[in-house]
């Protein structure tokens, strides 16, 4: 049972540092303290956000506790992660006010009753300096600057800010104040995660254990989500609009999505995606479910629904061209097949059991899935594939 948790723990995760120190917390079989830190620099998060959301939702449903450490203090200094520039600091009052935004965001993944929230202002704003200069001392110069994103602003002779090499002390020692079992983050999150490591072996705590998961990429496939980019898919957004941008990734991407977003076991997405490659089950009819499960995660069944209804309407209604041609057939029994290779879709009935195997056959926008289908007689539109249609009607 262990073991199986673990393998639902370690979905989608990157780095585990390490397998070996997660396995003998959970052995000592009391719920462990996660900590994810958010520093609210913008007031919207996205399903980029909620890759390590729901994350920390897996470790609730094993019965673990997480902590939601919205970084209040942190916020003012700026994540270096990442960064080629300096970030500019934000007010307290600007962090205060992103962090009621997500607070009531993140409770749309996780269970509000079941998760902790701090602001790290708590044990920062009473640090006296001689605390701190002892925080400090934990790591070397040299070490900071081995840093990749550090070490390319050192090369490249851009500026780094004092306080920027400060931002890993101070996330390491909210471990600390925590008193952290495992904490999760970005791949870009790598070395703060690992800082809290050493601060707290520096003060006298068992290290925690670090869990990265991958930046997930925005609806261009290509760069990772940001509002930046403009590729990004925000947790308020409205059904129809959110059903339809998660709709317009790539069939490729939309494993990850699954992997990082779905509650789906890995084994039924594994099923999806054989299902897929084997033919039968089409790409799209997979990234609906995908979508239809995500809408109804923030706007609930209903709106998701009527979101994947209206998609289907407006992307038939886009599919089928104006300039329909027009087939007449007089068939005493108008089986499917017959009706397709009568109509010019297909070159015979064999290809016909084929389309129909493979569900690239569509009357009236319904799939065929039985090739034994004798259709009712009147005008019925019939698509084969992406870019055959026909206006057939039956007397």
């Amino acid at each position: 049972m262990m073991l199986e948790q673990i393998a639902e723990l370690k979905r989608g995760i990157v780095d585990i540092v390490s397998e070996g120190e997660l396995l003998e917390k959970l052995k000592r079989g009391r719920p462990l303290r996660v900590k994810v830190g958010f520093d609210p620099t913008a007031p919207d998060i996205h399903l980029g956000h909620t890759v390590v959301l729901q994350k920390m939702r897996q470790f609730q449903d094993a019965g673990h506790d997480v902590i939601c450490l919205i970084g209040d203090f942190t916020g003012m200094i700026g994540d270096p992660s990442g960064r080629s520039t300096t970030r500019p600091p934000l007010s307290r009052q600007e962090v205060l006010e992103n962090a009621k935004t997500y607070q009531e965001q993140v409770k749309k993944i996780l269970d509000p009753k079941r998760t902790i929230v701090r602001f790290n202002s708590e044990w920062m704003d009473t640090m006296v300096v001689a605390d701190f200069i002892k925080l400090t001392s934990v790591q070397t110069v040299a070490r900071m600057l081995e840093r990749d994103d550090f070490k390319k602003r050192f090369q490249s002779q851009h500026p780094i800010s004092i306080h920027e090499f400060l931002y890993p002390f101070v996330q390491g020692y909210d471990s600390v104040a925590l008193e952290a079992d495992v904490e999760l983050g970005g791949t870009d999150q790598i070395f703060n995660l690992l800082m809290g490591r050493e601060v707290q072996k520096a003060y006298g705590q068992e290290p925690q254990v670090v869990m990265t998961l991958p930046l997930l990429e925005g609806t261009d496939g290509v760069l990772k989500m940001s509002k930046s980019y403009n590729n990004y898919i925000g947790v308020d957004e409205p059904p129809r609009q959110m059903y339809g941008k998660v709709m317009s990734i790539s069939d490729g991407l939309m494993w990850k999505y699954y992997e990082l977003l779905s509650t789906l076991r890995l084994g039924e997405i594994e099923e999806l995606r054989k299902a897929v490659e084997g033919g039968s089950l089409h790409p799209m009819d997979a990234k609906m479910r995908l979508a239809f499960e995500i809408v109804e995660r923030f706007h609930g069944r209903e709106e998701a629904g009527r979101a994947q209804e209206e998609f289907i309407r407006v992307f038939r209604a886009k599919e089928i061209p104006e300039d329909l041609p027009e087939v007449a057939l007089v068939l005493e029994r108008p089986w499917i097949c017959a009706v397709l290779k009568e109509a010019g879709l297909v070159s015979g009935t064999s290809e016909a059991r084929r389309m129909i195997a493979q569900g690239a056959v569509h009357v009236d926008d319904a799939r065929v899935t039985d090739a034994e289908l004798v259709l009712d007689k009147g005008v019925h539109i019939i698509k084969v594939g992406k870019r055959r249609f026909a206006k057939v009607a039956i007397g």
